[in-house]
């Protein structure tokens, strides 16, 4: 088994050097950049909207009980109808795919491999990544389709092959998103089996940690696989009811172990500016790190985390029941700076506040660093929250990870026949859920790395079509704000004149 991993990991090194290299790196802050441009900075200028369109409405709908149970009904209705899903569960199913390990553990791996700097490259990244993550959304719900079922798919795929028309391209980036989705949901698994029995190692301590991971693994797979066969909509409604609290939860524990230390607060963002632009030699301690490693960890686990130029999160958006790109575009803008800069940012300060990074000797494990965080702040009641957020942010990064992996297998398959691409399907699903068991078996760093390789594997075709199509992007933008506006012009709902008539047919019926 040992030489096997090795081998595995000498192959992946060579790959994740070149997709993780300058080149990809540049190319995913010159298409954040460019797309800024172009919809002349939209995650600034229309920020205050995202919120006022998105979560604003959705909390106000959460507090008003009749409203919501009246809308209920009618969304269960026209779900019915159109094999869609309310646009706060098409929201969280995307933020679960986001918001999982990568926000804790992936932070403290960058600040730990790469150094506190990393921090200020997860922001960089992060709000390039906005307006990429709002143009991904928007190509998605534009170019997606219905298949067999009724049911609306889209994702990168969707929009390379029947906007740049570039179709090997196309299915180059779903078997990508194969492998990510497989991948990820081998690093989310691996950090539940980790946090979870070191958790109980700690309490009631156990001879053997592999059986227990694999047990644990096995609980998992199970619980996961009932939910997947319900497919996107009961996959939505488990992560609109589990992101709300989870999020929560871990923000009110963060505040307080941050006030906790509030003295440390000047120092730890003194380390994540200062160090960002280090040229110090790697070897120097934990905060010896070279600048291209600063810049390599922060991007790659910025990307990990938030997704934004990934082409990830926009399948589940274009399951979303709303008929207007931007509109769902700009839920896109929200949950990259929720997940970055609110859940990755309350990580790096508490793990900055909390330890004295030069104290540290370089080999400590992520996931044991995770735990110490919240011992450290709380005692045996903050390693108990943190075996409850932790897992939960990592289930629900499963259930959305599976749905991803379903729709880029179905793209594959297109063209069977309905039975032919069903059984195509069902095989990638059992592959997922046998997956997740045998994940608790790999090492931790070797996992990561192997999906930071997938991850970067998918960016790449996704990038060079938001970067072909940042035009279109920029038009469709212009089409709603000025139709917002009481300009009568031809609304821009579908690439295909049939569901544009269709969608905008809705429209005029006061739906979405």
């Amino acid at each position: 088994m040992d030489s096997i991993i090795g081998v595995i990991k000498k192959v992946n090194d060579l790959i994740n050097g070149i997709v993780w290299g300058w080149p990809v790196i540049i190319l995913i802050l010159a298409t954040g950049l460019l797309l800024s441009v172009r919809t002349k900075f939209l995650q600034l200028t229309r920020f205050r909207e995202s919120l006022n369109t998105t979560i604003v409405p959705t909390i106000k709908g959460m507090r008003s009980k009749d409203g919501s149970k009246s809308q209920s009904k009618s969304k269960n209705k026209k779900e019915k109808q159109s094999g869609s899903v309310s646009q706060f569960e098409a929201f969280a199913t995307a933020i679960s795919g986001t918001v999982g390990t990568g926000n804790i553990v992936g932070v403290i791996s960058a600040i730990l491999t790469g150094g506190p700097g990393a921090v200020l490259w997860m922001w960089i990244s992060a709000f390039f990544g906005m307006v990429t993550n709002y143009s991904e959304n928007v190509l998605g719900l534009y170019f997606r389709k219905k298949n067999g079922k009724g049911e609306l798919s889209g994702g990168a795929f969707y929009y390379i092959a029947y906007g740049l028309k570039w179709r090997w391209l196309a299915y180059a980036a779903a078997v990508f998103c194969l492998l990510a989705s497989v991948g990820m949901s081998g690093v989310q698994t691996n950090k539940i089996s980790g946090t979870v029995s070191g958790a109980l190692d700690r309490s009631v301590g156990f001879s053997d940690i592999g059986a227990v991971k694999f047990i644990i693994g096995l609980i998992i797979a199970s619980v996961a696989g009932i939910i997947i066969i319900g497919g996107i909509k009961r996959i939505g409604k488990v992560a609109s009811l589990l992101v709300p609290f989870m999020s929560l939860l871990f923000i009110v524990m963060s505040i307080i172990a941050i006030c906790m230390h509030i003295s440390n607060v000047p120092s730890a963002f003194g380390l994540i500016f200062s160090k960002a632009f280090t040229f110090e030699a790697a070897g120097g301690g934990v905060l010896g790190y070279t600048f291209a490693t600063v810049i390599r960890k922060g991007m790659a686990r910025g990307v990990f985390s938030n997704e934004a130029g990934l082409g990830s999160s926009v399948i589940a958006h274009s399951a979303s029941e709303t008929k207007e790109p931007v509109k769902q575009g700009l839920w896109g803008v929200f949950e990259v700076f929720f997940d970055t800069f609110i859940i990755c940012t309350l990580t790096s300060l508490t793990f900055l506040t909390t330890f004295d990074l030069s104290a540290l000797s370089g080999a400590e494990e992520d996931t044991a660093m995770a735990i110490s965080m919240f011992e450290s702040n709380f005692g045996g009641f903050g390693v108990a929250v943190y075996s409850v957020i932790l897992p939960l942010f990592a289930f629900t990064t499963i259930l959305a990870w599976s749905y991803y992996g379903e729709k880029a297998c179905e793209f594959v398959f297109g063209k069977l026949s309905d039975k032919g691409r069903a059984a195509a399907v069902n095989v990638f699903k059992v592959i997922y859920i046998v997956g997740i068991v045998f994940s608790t078996l790999i090492t931790s760093d070797l996992i990561w790395e192997i999906d930071d390789t997938f991850n970067g594997l998918m960016a790449v075709p996704n990038l060079i079509c938001l970067v072909a199509l940042s035009g279109l992007v920029a038009r469709i933008t212009k089409n709603y704000f000025d139709r917002k506006k009481g300009k009568q012009v031809e609304p821009m709902l579908s690439a295909y004149p049939d569901l544009n008539e269709e969608f905008k047919a809705e429209l005029a019926r006061g739906k979405q």
